[in-house]
């Protein structure tokens, strides 16, 4: 055909009338689940840069920064996972407490350091299959299960340890890299979000795991066997708990049956909450989780600096935890409209 105007043949090939466009750039931007959190934590840098002075960029404040997001992050790894099941595990922060204590028990017993670290961190993914099959098996909610585990494991904890506080082993290359160096506990904490959004991302299993906590009836039509997806997460849960705690004792240089408990839980569950993980299940990433820890690690050491009193960290915690929360649901909302744009 010829435009009436210009005298030119129309190309008819190029866009056929009808056929759907491709999303532009706004709409591919706006579907990044990270984009809030990334936005946010970037403003919060800039902030403290602005108002803290020289002494939040310095090596040692990154250093100090990056002990606090380690074990919110590898802890809250495993909470994502659960999360987007659709569940809920209170017992990882004392999994984290124990697991030093059962590798000091192998390792007082005789065993080479090394098979000690694996063995603690296998005994911390036991604990956690346990929750998922009392979960699944005999159908007790999740929150019900990991909260009994949780005094449990706590109890238990206080019985090994005495009450007080045992140092950690010294002499072996094992310490070095599970936590004795500087950054080591930091890089671990790299290491399991690549790995784990990787999985969560591009394999079966991710695939199973989100589908079984967006739409568990469908899923399990599907052929998804839901209870072993989440009887699977909570031992990931379980071992990434384990693997945190034995990190962070040994970079402190003793185990502690104070550390971790509630605390390092809610932190954790607090990271992938504000990092876009849905407390209702279907959908969440690692990555976000990383950068809610990161956030928070980044909130405390600035107050911190700046010598704002601990009372005050928590109340931004929990404003960030229902701003997160809203802001999620607005961004899902916006999403599914432009969505619909790019199909019209």
């Amino acid at each position: 055909m010829t435009d009436a105007l210009t005298g030119k043949q129309e190309d008819q090939t190029s866009q056929p009338a009808g056929t759907p466009r491709g999303p532009g750039p706004l709409s591919r931007l706006i579907r990044v689940k990270e984009l809030s959190i990334l936005v946010v934590t970037v403003a919060a840098v800039i902030y403290f840069v602005a108002v803290s002075g020289p002494g939040f960029t310095t090596p040692e404040n990154y250093h100090t920064i990056a002990q606090y997001v380690a074990p919110w992050a590898i802890v809250g790894a495993g909470e994502v996972l659960v999360l987007i099941c659709g569940q809920i595990d209170l017992s990882a922060g004392f999994v984290f407490t124990l697991s030093p204590f059962v590798l000091m028990l192998f390792y007082n017993n005789g065993w080479p350091l090394f098979l000690a670290v694996l063995g603690a961190i296998v005994v911390s993914g036991l604990i956690g299959m346990v929750n998922g099959l009392i979960h699944t098996v005999f159908g007790l909610s999740a929150f019900i299960t990991t909260l009994g585990m949780a005094f449990l494991l706590w109890g238990l904890e206080l019985i090994i340890s005495g009450g007080s506080p045992v140092s950690a082993p010294t002499d072996s290359w094992v310490v070095s890299v599970f936590g004795g160096s500087r950054w080591s506990e930091f890089i671990w904490a790299l290491v399991v979000v690549a790995v784990m959004q990787t999985v969560l991302s591009t394999t079966r299993f991710g695939i199973s795991t989100q589908a079984t906590g967006g739409n568990p009836i469908g899923a399990s039509e599907a052929g998804i066997r839901t209870n072993r997806v989440k009887v699977a997460v909570f031992t990931i849960a379980g071992a990434l708990a384990g693997l945190a705690g034995i990190l962070q004792g040994t970079r402190v240089g003793s185990y502690d049956p104070t550390n971790g408990g509630f605390n390092t839980m809610f932190y954790a569950v607090a990271s992938a909450v504000i990092g876009g993980t849905a407390l209702l299940g279907g959908s969440g990433t690692v990555i976000g989780a990383f950068l809610g820890a990161l956030l928070l690690g980044l909130v405390y050491d600035g107050f911190n600096l700046m010598g704002i009193s601990a009372n005050a960290f928590y109340m931004v915690l929990g404003g960030a935890i229902l701003v997160a929360a809203l802001l999620n649901v607005y961004v899902t909302v916006v999403r599914k409209r432009f969505g619909t744009r790019g199909r019209a």
